[in-house]
Formats: C-alpha cells, structure tokens, sequence
C-alpha cells in the first residue's frame, strides 16, 4: 500500500507540473559592482547597503548591486581608472582619495572650512552650488565618471602611537601619515610635522612600523581597521568634516534606460542622508566604546587654538594649490 501511494502521489505530482508553466526567476537586467575602501562598520557601507536595497526594490529586479568593501577592487585612486573604462561600476568614497584625478577635491581637505556635519547636505548636497559646481568638474575633466551625491561620513580627528595631544604644540616634529593630497601635507607641515605620504591600505602597518607616529581619520575608518591598535592616542580635533563621493561610470550609466537613471540617482542622494545620519551616531557612540573597551586615551584639544593658527594660511594654501575658486565658493 505504501509503494502504491508513492506512486500515486509521485504520478500526481507529474501531472500538476504538466499543467503548469513554472516561471523561473527572473535574471536582473544589469548588475552594477559597486566599491568601498572601508570595512565595517563603516557608514559607506552602510550606504552601500541602503543603496542596493533601495535600487533593487524600486527597480522591480532589473537591477543587481554586488557591494565590494574593503578595497576587494583596489585602492581609490585605481578603481577611480577602472570606472574610467567601464569594468568597476560605482563607488563610495572619500574625496581626499580622489585628488590625483580630481585635484578641485582638495578644498575639502581644508581644516575647519566647512560648518560641521548639521547642516552640511544644505551646503553641499544635490541642488546646490557646490554640487553643481563638481558635477561640472567630473565633465570637465574628462574621467568617464559622473557625480551622483556629495555627502558627509563623519569628522576627521588626529591619533598618534605615542605622544597624547593637547595643543598644537604638541605636533611638532611628528611624522604624519597624509592621503595623496597636497592640502593635507601643506596643512600638517604649517602645524610643524613632517608629512608620509601613505595609502589607506598601508596605514595600519606604517604606524605599527614607525613610517609614520600620526594620522587622521574618521571615527568609524579608525575603528573598523583597527587602528586604534597601532594609535591609541585620540585627539578630537574634528578638523575636517570627511566628505564623501558617490559615483557611477559613465559607461555604466549610458547602458540605464532614463527610468532605472532615475532610481540609480534618487538612491545615491537617499543614501547620502542616510550615511550622514549613521556618522552622527558613530561619531557619539564610538567614542565612548573606543575609551570604554579598547583603552583608547582620549583628549579634547581646544579647537579654537588650531583655528587661530590655521585661519591665516587658508586663503595662501588656496592659492599656492589652485583651489581659490573652490575657496571661495566653500566660504560663501
């Protein structure tokens, strides 16, 4: 009885899949790779999750986002190259990484320029001045990438191996790590220090090693490397707000048809606000955690003593770097 119910059932079975037409599921249409530098937690990949959510949702499918954090498609500057061509599909990004082919992003750079992270998207987020103006920049400069969101990521601090800091006094003479950016190693040189150029990847080898006794980062970039292991000396200088880049190929985007361009963007700036909202809350909630659990000595300078030293170079570093346009509209 039992062998003749398998039977039965299996025959059953049979004829239900003979009336019916099982529709596969369907293939996305495109499939957009997108790169983080960073790992977690991080609030680029927080926005590079809330991004392929966001896009594979509202395109019904059509699109697929494969996120690729942690540098998996090389540092900044090479996937910037790799977007030029076609084969790496969208990033999420520091601007200070993008300097050697953007060098308009150095003004970002620029110490205690910008207002602070409330604020910032009415600065310059999409719809204003300063996005207008870079989105131009992209053009302009012939790269094959076009700006989707400028954003906000957090503050950038200072943290030494060493040596805790109080004032500016306290820099001289130190060795410290700076991106690619001719802003930064201007900047770090008139407090007194002695710039090392170092990729981000490198970083936590360079202090443990002594090629470098200082660098600056975001609170979540500090602690999703861990390099709090290797610099356990905080400072909150909040110096820089860390700007962030949001970019497609141009390649990539030409393929969209005008309907899939338009949730590509329409994320891009939802996630933009988003990763500001998850840097305010980083930059609160990690600063305790990283004192609490992880033995960070942390110290808060008076900020009003490095803007005094600092204030009188700005319009001279501006100019000496080609940046007064850029400046100028940052000021306004």
């Amino acid at each position: 009885m039992l062998i003749g119910r398998r039977l039965f059932l299996a025959a059953g079975a049979a004829s239900l899949a003979a009336g019916l037409k099982i529709t596969p599921a369907r293939a996305a249409d495109f499939t957009l790779r997108l790169h983080t530098l960073v790992k977690s937690p991080h609030p680029y990949n927080d926005m590079a999750q809330r991004l392929k959510s966001e896009i594979e949702e509202k395109s019904a499918g059509r699109i697929a986002v494969r996120i690729f954090d942690s540098g998996q498609l090389g540092q900044d500057p090479a996937v910037i190259g790799e977007m030029g061509i076609g084969t790496i599909d969208m990033m999420i990004s520091t601007v200070s990484n993008g300097v050697q082919q953007i060098p308009e992003f150095g003004i970002f750079t620029m110490p205690y320029l910008l207002p602070g992270l409330n604020g910032l998207l009415e600065k310059i987020g999409p719809g204003t001045p300063v996005q207008a103006y870079f989105e131009n920049v992209f053009v302009k400069r012939g790269l094959g990438i076009r700006l989707l969101a400028l954003g906000g990521s957090g503050t950038r601090n200072l943290a030494t191996a060493k040596v805790p800091v109080n004032s500016p006094a306290d820099l001289a003479g130190l060795k410290m790590r700076t991106p690619p950016s001719p802003m930064d190693s201007e900047t770090w040189a008139a407090l007194g220090m002695l710039p090392v150029t170092v990729a981000w990847g490198e970083l936590y080898a360079a202090m443990q090693t002594g090629l470098a006794q200082a660098m600056e980062s975001s609170l979540p970039g500090y602690t999703g490397s861990k390099l709090f292991e290797v610099a356990p000396h905080l400072a909150l200088t909040e110096h820089t707000v860390q700007v962030n880049h949001t970019s497609i190929a141009d390649r990539s985007w030409k393929k969209l048809p005008k309907d899939l361009q338009e949730v590509v963007n329409a994320a891009a700036v939802n996630a933009n606000a988003y990763g500001l909202e998850q840097a305010k809350m980083y930059d609160d909630s990690l600063v305790k955690k990283l004192a609490a659990e992880n033995g960070v000595q942390v110290t808060r300078p008076d900020k009003a003593a490095f803007i005094e030293k600092l204030a009188p170079i700005q319009p001279q570093l501006a100019q000496r770097l080609n940046l007064e346009a850029e400046f100028k509209l940052l000021k306004n």
